[in-house]
């Protein structure tokens, strides 16, 4: 039971410090981690997987169609 209360505690305390940058940021807001939003990928030509696979899907199709 010791030990449960100690990892229990070590976890709030985790949580804790790692909420205080969410708590004490001035703007409230949080850059975007999606790669389609991201100025530097953009200007390397790097896009989501998603996008890729649909223009993959899109040209293979323009393919099949000649």
């Amino acid at each position: 039971m010791k030990e449960l209360l100690i990892v229990l505690g070590l976890i709030g305390a985790a949580v804790l410090l790692l909420s205080v940058g969410v708590i004490l940021r001035k703007d409230h807001s949080f850059r975007s981690q999606h790669i389609h939003q991201n100025k530097r990928m953009k200007q390397d030509g790097i896009h989501c997987a998603l996008s890729e696979d649909k223009l993959a899907r899109k040209e293979h199709k323009l393919k099949m169609e000649n």
